[in-house]
């Protein structure tokens, strides 16, 4: 019996599954950098100025590029610079840190007297093909242009790894703004590419992003989806991006079963919204306002139609079966359910690190 071992929060779970019943565990594939070669890119970042790094989300590899950057700092005898986060993930970003570094709150683009570097790792959006630097500045400070980006969405589907129209509105707002971006793309292996500069224009090795992490697979009956990392499913919007990656490889009358904490919450006032009744479906499709994450219910919504939708996650039931989800509270059951209603020799794909993988289908 395979014992696979996927990512659940700062943890991993056994998936025990018969050889029968594995139809094909997709893992990360493609060469990732090695130290040396990540200190090469860094090094053409001017770090002589007075600089503040704006650390955007957590992984592996926003570790690794901090660590590389504070020894730069030391070698050079050049102060420490200052690190903000947002306020949900500064405890995460401490653990980065050396010691007696410091960290703050960030709020405002435009409050710092440094030059601000913005560090995230890129994945892919259903709304604007790559979420990217660009695209997390739009959301968190464009919230009058978020309406004109959903209104120009490429269908009522997501669109994860393609080139969209609305994307060139985030990549425009950001231009109004004198930063700079690291902008990194990696897998569970590791770091394989990162881009120093404005991040209108760090976006473009996002073309490599979509390249390494496509595979055409055909279409799958039964599919358990792993995000691949905790900072992936921290809330549930964002954890439903591995889900919508994935959605082009699922048969009509399948069922995909995404497996993530969301120890965080919803994480979207939108979902959160119609969770509590206060929004239904038929604003999705030509709304007056933007609502964050609103484009997660409209595709949950549409890809119901298509495919059974089930969630692994420590969210109260009431919440997923507001979704119309298949709520599960163990990997075991998940096993379960799967062979007691679709057949002992039912066959299921298993993705490992979805959040950094595009499955197209190649029929």
């Amino acid at each position: 019996m395979p014992e696979i071992w996927l990512n659940y929060g700062s943890t991993d779970v056994v998936l025990d599954i018969k050889a029968e019943n594995l139809e094909e565990k997709i893992d990360a594939e493609g060469k990732t950098l090695s130290d040396s070669e990540i200190k090469s890119k860094l090094e053409s970042l001017d770090i002589s100025k007075p600089t503040e790094f704006v650390v955007l989300n957590t992984s592996e590899s926003v570790r690794k590029t901090l660590s590389i950057l504070f020894e730069r700092y030391e070698q050079k005898s050049i102060p420490k610079p200052q690190i903000l986060a947002d306020r949900k993930i500064m405890n995460y970003i401490k653990d980065y840190l050396p010691e007696q570094s410091s960290i703050s709150e960030f709020s405002n683009v435009e409050d710092s007297n440094s030059k601000l570097v913005f560090i995230g790792e890129m994945e892919f959006d259903g709304l604007f093909g790559y979420e990217t630097i660009s695209t997390r500045l739009l959301k968190k400070f464009g919230a009058e242009l978020m309406l004109s980006a959903y209104e120009k969405r490429k269908g009522d589907l997501p669109s994860p790894g393609q080139d969209v129209e609305n994307f060139q509105i985030a990549r425009k707002f950001s231009e109004k703004f004198d930063i700079l971006a690291i902008e990194i793309i990696a897998n569970s292996n590791g770091m394989y590419d990162l881009a120093v500069g404005h991040p209108s224009s760090t976006a473009s090795i996002s073309k490599s992003f979509g390249t390494n992490a496509t595979k055409d697979i055909g279409k799958h009956k039964t599919m358990i989806i792993s995000t691949g990392k905790e900072s992936s499913n921290n809330t549930l919007s964002k954890s439903l991006s591995s889900l919508w990656n994935c959605s082009d490889a699922i048969k009509n009358d399948g069922f995909a079963i995404l497996i993530a904490e969301c120890k965080l919450g919803i994480g979207s006032d939108g979902i959160q919204s119609f969770i509590d009744g206060r929004m239904n479906m038929d604003r999705l499709k030509k709304p007056s306002q933007y609502i964050d994450g609103m484009e997660n219910l409209l595709y949950i919504a549409e890809t119901q139609k298509k495919f059974q939708l089930g969630l692994l996650s420590i969210l109260p039931t009431h919440y997923t079966k507001k979704l119309s989800m298949k709520p599960f509270n163990g990997i075991k059951q998940v096993m379960d359910y799967v062979l007691k209603n679709q057949g002992q020799k039912q066959k299921v794909e298993v993705i490992s690190d979805g959040a950094r993988t595009l499955l197209r289908q190649n029929s």
